[in-house]
C-alpha cells in the first residue's frame, strides 16, 4: 500500500488538512485561557520572524494525558499566552498566501483569540468582498469529533438560517436518520416558533437569548427541551427532545428512478466526512449496477471537507478512462511554507483507520458519465465548488442548477496549537485548466470552460417538498433538462428568491461566513443569536 498526502477541504474555499506520512494531529476539551501570564525571556522585535517551532505547544493552559484520535501524549508545556501568541505570529508569517499583508504588531499585549483575528489580510477582492473571509479557529477536540467521528451534539436538526436577529427564522432543512428530531418527524421546511416556551422569532431580552441558546445548542447530551414549529401546511407541531451525540449521515436518500431521460441517479450528500467513503463506495456501486445514464448530485448544503474524497467523487463520476493521468487540482502556496502540489483524480478506496491514512487496492466503481447535475446553494461550498472545478477541468459537463456557490477557492492545513485549531487561508486551487479565480463563487452555468456557455437556472431552495423528490423544484428542473436540453427554469418554489432576497446583507455575510463552520460545527456553536 501507498502512503500519500491527506487532504481536508472544510467548508467555503478549500480547506485542507494535511497530514503527510508520520505526520498527526491533536486535540482537547481544554479552552484557552486568554489571562496574561508571565512572559518570561520571551521577546519579539518588528520586521523579525523567529521559526514557529520555537514557540508551539508552549500553552498558557496546556493539556495533560493522551490524545484520544492518535494515541500519542499532548505536547503541551506551560507557556504563556505571549509563547501561544508569538508561535501564530511566525506561523502566520511562514504558512499564509497572503503573509506579506498583515498586521503582526502587539502580540504581547492580545489575548490569543483577538491576535489571530488580527492576523489576515484587510484587502477586498473587485466585487467588494474581502479576500480573506475564511479566517477562523476552533477547538480541536470539537474538529477532530466531527471530522475524524462523524459525530455531532445536538437533535439532528439542519438547519435553514435565513436570519439570526429579530426576526428570526430557522427552518429545517433536514433532520439526520435515527436522531431525535428525525424521530420526532419534524419534517423538511418546518419553521421554528418557540424553545421552551420563549418566543424564537422575536424575543430580545438576554434571559430570553439565554434560554433560546442554552436548549438549541447544548453542551451535553441528555438534556431535554421544548420546541414548536410551523409546518409547510400552516399547521403547528410541539415536540420535547432529548440532546444527543448525533451521527452525521453525510449520504442520504440515494436513489435511481425511471424518469423520460432515462436511468437517473439521485444522492443527496451533505459533507465531505471520510466516514462517508463506504456509503459512497455503494452509492455509486448502486448507480453502476442500475445502470444509470444520467446523476444528480445534491451538495446544496454542503459545506466542504475532505479533498481526498472530492478527488474520490470525481473519479467515481467519470471513470478511470477520463481521469488517468489528469489533475484533479493544482495546490498554489506562498512559495516559503509549501511548494505548489498536485492532486490527481483518485481512484482506490482509502484506508482512513491507517495513521497516516494510505490507500488500498479496491478500485472504486464507476458508471463513467460525462455529464453530472450538481444541486447547489450559497452553502455549496470548497470542497464541494472543488468538485464542480475539477470535473470541469477534464472536460465532463457539469449542469450547476441552483443558486450562486458560497466562493471558496482557497485552502487551509488545520494546524492544533495549545487545544485550538487554526485555520488561515495557505493555499489556492486551481483545475487542469488552470482555473480557479471563482472568488464570488460559481453561478448556475453550463459550460462555462468549453465556448458554449448558457446560463444555468438559479432556482430557489424548495422547502413544500422533501429532498430527491421528482417534485422539488432543483431536482424538476434537473429531470425536465434532460429531456430535451432546454432549461425550463421555474419562476416560482415555495421558497422564492425573492423571499429569500429579504434577508440582511448583515445576515447574508454573517450565513456566508460561517458555511465554514456548519460544515464541521453544525448544532455546537454557542451565542449565535442577536438582540
Amino acid at each position: 500500500m501507498k502512503c500519500f498526502y491527506l487532504l481536508f477541504y472544510i467548508s467555503i474555499s478549500s480547506l485542507f488538512v494535511l497530514v503527510g506520512c508520520g505526520g498527526s494531529g491533536g486535540n482537547s476539551n481544554t479552552p484557552i485561557n486568554n489571562s496574561q501570564e508571565s512572559t518570561g525571556e520571551l521577546t519579539f522585535e518588528d520586521g523579525v520572524f523567529e521559526e514557529s517551532t520555537l514557540f508551539e505547544a508552549q500553552c498558557a493552559t496546556p493539556r495533560s494525558g493522551v490524545d484520544a484520535f492518535t494515541g500519542i501524549a499532548f505536547p503541551d508545556i506551560q507557556g504563556s499566552v505571549l509563547a501561544e501568541n508569538l508561535w501564530l505570529r511566525s506561523w502566520t508569517y511562514e504558512s499564509y498566501l497572503w503573509f506579506d499583508d498583515v498586521d503582526y504588531s502587539g502580540p504581547d499585549t492580545s489575548t490569543v483569540a483577538s491576535y489571530f483575528a488580527q492576523l489576515r489580510t484587510n484587502e477586498i477582492t473587485d466585487s467588494g468582498r474581502p479576500r480573506d473571509n475564511f479566517h477562523f479557529s476552533q477547538i480541536t477536540a470539537d474538529y477532530n469529533e466531527l471530522t475524524q467521528g462523524g459525530v455531532t451534539r445536538g437533535y439532528g436538526f439542519d438547519w435553514q438560517r435565513n436570519s439570526d436577529s429579530v426576526p428570526r427564522e430557522f427552518i429545517v432543512r433536514f433532520t439526520e436518520p435515527g436522531s431525535a428530531a428525525a424521530t420526532a418527524n419534524i419534517p423538511r421546511g418546518a419553521k421554528l416558533l418557540t424553545v421552551d416556551s420563549v418566543d424564537f422569532v422575536n424575543a430580545s431580552s438576554s434571559s430570553d437569548i439565554d434560554i433560546i441558546n442554552t436548549a438549541l445548542f447544548p453542551s451535553e447530551a441528555g438534556l431535554i427541551h421544548s420546541f414548536e414549529f410551523e409546518l409547510v401546511d400552516g399547521s403547528t407541531l410541539s415536540v420535547s427532545l432529548t440532546s444527543e451525540n448525533v451521527d452525521v449521515f453525510a449520504v442520504q436518500n440515494v436513489d435511481v428512478i425511471d424518469a423520460p431521460a432515462g436511468r437517473v441517479g439521485y444522492i443527496q450528500f451533505n459533507s465531505f466526512i471520510t466516514p462517508a467513503q463506504s456509503d459512497l463506495i455503494s452509492a455509486f456501486n448502486f448507480f453502476e449496477q442500475q445502470g444509470i445514464n444520467e446523476l444528480v448530485i445534491d451538495l446544496r448544503y454542503n459545506g466542504g471537507g475532505s479533498v481526498a474524497l472530492s478527488s474520490q467523487i470525481a473519479f467515481m463520476v467519470a471513470g478511470a478512462s477520463q481521469t488517468n493521468n489528469r489533475l484533479y487540482e493544482t495546490l498554489l502556496a506562498n512559495g516559503k511554507f509549501r511548494e505548489d502540489s498536485e492532486i490527481p483524480f483518485y481512484g482506490l478506496e482509502i484506508d482512513y483507520e491507517a495513521n497516516p491514512a494510505v490507500f488500498t487496492n479496491t478500485v472504486l466503481p464507476s458508471p463513467e458519465l460525462s455529464r453530472v447535475f450538481i444541486l447547489s446553494t450559497g452553502d455549496t461550498c470548497s470542497a464541494s465548488e472543488s468538485l464542480i472545478n475539477g470535473l470541469r477541468g477534464i472536460g465532463i459537463e457539469v449542469v450547476l442548477i441552483g443558486d450562486t456557490t458560497c466562493g471558496k477557492p482557497f485552502g487551509f492545513f488545520p494546524t492544533d496549537n495549545c487545544g485550538t485549531t487554526y485555520f488561515t487561508i495557505q493555499f489556492q486551487s486551481i483545475n487542469e485548466l488552470g482555473f480557479g479565480e471563482y472568488q464570488d463563487g460559481f453561478i448556475p452555468t453550463i459550460n462555462p470552460l468549453f465556448g458554449d456557455e448558457l446560463p444555468g437556472c438559479n432556482v430557489a431552495d424548495d422547502f413544500s417538498q422533501p429532498l430527491g423528490s421528482e417534485s422539488e423544484a432543483l431536482f424538476a428542473t434537473a429531470l425536465n433538462y434532460m429531456v430535451d436540453g432546454v432549461l425550463a427554469c421555474p419562476t416560482t418554489a415555495a421558497a422564492t428568491l425573492d423571499e429569500v432576497e429579504k434577508t440582511t446583507v448583515s445576515d447574508k455575510l454573517n450565513r456566508r461566513r460561517e458555511v465554514v463552520l456548519d460544515a464541521i460545527i453544525h448544532e455546537t456553536r454557542e451565542r449565535v443569536l442577536n438582540p
